[in-house]
């Protein structure tokens, strides 16, 4: 796509603006109606396993399912490289629950299974322990 105005920049940032979820205070106004965040992992060896498409992918599909409460988030390296793309889910009140290996065809499972149902997929999870010492 070639850009020769400044119209047509601003034009295309404004489509893509919605897409754009970056971190916020979770106490902040606007923002307090947020209970689920989906963290992923967009580090240089999520994107090139596909992660790009998986953050699409949770976007449009949250969206599809009417799902307003949740805020899908781009972080950097979450530390399983070998699992990529990796998705951890928070969900408020509840445990984190780290996916790997989510590609784009198993988005749909977890918004409507986890996120809207409750229930975590555990033939996609990965077996960690959120506990610090």
């Amino acid at each position: 796509m070639k850009i020769n105005s400044l119209d047509k920049l601003k034009k295309i940032r404004n489509e893509y603006q919605k897409n754009v979820c970056l971190r916020v205070n979770s106490t902040d106004s606007e923002n307090s109606d947020i209970r689920i965040e989906i963290l992923i992992g967009m580090a240089t060896c999520g994107i090139s396993a596909g992660a790009k498409d998986t953050f699409n992918a949770f976007q449009e599909e949250l969206a599809k399912q009417g799902v307003n409460d949740a805020k899908v988030v781009s972080v950097g390296c979450i530390g399983y490289c070998h699992s990529e793309p990796t998705v951890q889910v928070n969900i408020r009140g509840r445990e984190p629950v780290l996916y790997g290996n989510v590609k784009k065809e198993e988005v749909q499972e977890i918004v409507q299974k986890h996120i809207k149902g409750g229930n975590p997929i555990e033939a996609l999870t990965l077996a960690i322990n959120f506990e610090r010492a």
